[in-house]
């Protein structure tokens, strides 16, 4: 099967509506490009590594976590968060107040070109709660967000995300989906993504 559009009017109706919001234009363009440079400059960027079969890799991406609780990561390790910088606290309020969410966590992502990719995987830890909403900003070149079902991958959908857009995840999408961002052959400039958590007993 051929990717679509996931907002295709003759396919949406096959991706439940409940499970995504989104927002194209949730920053406007002086906004998008202010963060978007704020945090090139001032992240302090790191390359995790992961667990690939019977090898320990460098992801190919790099990230930074950022939480109410600076003395634990992303995975609960003791082992130091970077505390909320302004910029990144005014936005996770106003994404709250607008739409009745609460987060206490931010996930950075910096896709350096086209090389960089996040893998097929669901946000399922059990620190993340059962039907987790996690809301995610881009910045920068636009990368295509695939989606395909878990138990059925010919079902593969895919959203470009533009500079300054929200797409809040919810329901059941982690149950049932899985999403990447793929490597591309086509030459590629930065891309920022921010996803906004709520992670049990940080």
């Amino acid at each position: 099967m051929s990717q679509l559009s996931l907002f295709d009017a003759e396919e949406f109706y096959e991706f439940p509506k409940d499970l995504l919001e989104y927002r194209e234009n949730f920053l406007n363009r002086e906004e998008a490009d202010l963060l978007k440079n704020l945090l090139l400059k001032n992240t302090p960027w790191e390359q995790r590594t992961q667990k690939m079969y019977d090898k320990t890799v460098l992801t190919p991406r790099l990230t930074a976590w950022f939480s109410d609780n600076s003395s634990s990561d992303l995975d609960g390790n003791v082992s130091g968060a970077n505390p909320w910088t302004p910029e990144l606290l005014s936005l996770k309020e106003r994404i709250e107040k607008e739409f009745g969410y609460q987060f206490n966590g931010v996930l950075l992502n910096l896709y350096r070109n086209n090389n960089d990719s996040v893998a097929w995987h669901r946000d399922k830890e059990s620190r993340y709660g059962t039907r987790p909403v996690i809301a995610s900003i881009s910045l920068g070149e636009i990368r295509n967000f695939d989606f395909r079902k878990k138990d059925h991958h010919q079902s593969k959908y895919s959203l470009p995300l533009p500079h300054g857009s929200l797409l809040i995840m919810k329901g059941d999408l982690q149950e049932n989906w899985e999403h990447r961002i793929a490597k591309s052959t086509k030459p590629m400039k930065e891309r920022i993504n921010l996803t906004f958590r709520l992670i049990n007993e940080l």
